[in-house]
């Protein structure tokens, strides 16, 4: 049996999209870079905000690319998130989990102070035990260190957690923890892309998310 959930942020628990490519664009266009489409900011998201900023900058830019990341990284962390939502089915489904004593925690690529924000404005009232964002402690997703540690600080088995996802870096994160994923078909990737980076179990809407538990 199911106890806790490990959640991606962006793409996952929240659609952060419209923020996102906000800041990066206007920190492409403080240094007279070519701003992104929506198409083209999704594909870079999941693999951190320096990996997000160096690819989007493009190789022609990489001398420049150091001094784009640090403006992306103070506007990112003062960024008022009006551009966010929760995902259709969300509320209702993290109340009925939590009042069934689920634990919840978020690991992400996202800055830590960013992700911090992110909580606190749409997130907080549901009582997650952790948030854990991009910080010197631990090394990105994939690697498993942070989840290993979050399933420590939840106090189960990895066997009762699942970790829930919306891209390939969350499904090669849980493959490295070796706990159960379950890759989010409403976020940033599509279920071909998942595939190939072997996913198997999916949630086609946030609601699906409750039959992984007796409720």
């Amino acid at each position: 049996m199911y106890k806790a959930i490990i959640f991606d942020l962006d793409g996952t628990l929240l659609n952060t999209l419209g923020d996102i490519r906000y800041v990066l664009n206007e920190s492409l266009a403080k240094f007279g870079l070519l701003q992104l489409s929506v198409t083209e900011a999704m594909a870079l998201l999941g693999n951190g905000a320096k990996r997000l900023v160096f690819d989007a900058v493009g190789e022609n830019n990489r001398a420049i690319a150091g001094d784009v990341y640090e403006y992306y990284s103070k506007l990112i962390a003062a960024c008022a998130n009006d551009k966010t939502e929760l995902y259709e089915g969300e509320e209702s489904t993290l109340s009925v989990l939590k009042v069934k004593g689920v634990k919840f925690a978020i690991i992400t690529n996202k800055p830590q102070k960013a992700a911090e924000n992110n909580y606190q404005k749409y997130l907080s009232e549901f009582g997650f035990d952790c948030v854990l964002g991009q910080t010197d402690k631990f090394p990105l997703k994939p690697d498993p260190a942070s989840t290993l540690a979050v399933i420590k600080k939840l106090g189960v088995d990895k066997s009762e957690c699942l970790f829930v996802g919306d891209g390939e870096t969350d499904v090669l994160t849980a493959k490295a923890a070796n706990i159960k994923c379950v890759s989010a078909l409403w976020g940033y990737r599509t279920r071909q892309q998942l595939d190939v980076a072997g996913a198997t179990d999916f949630a086609q809407k946030f609601s699906d998310l409750i039959n992984y538990f007796n409720v």
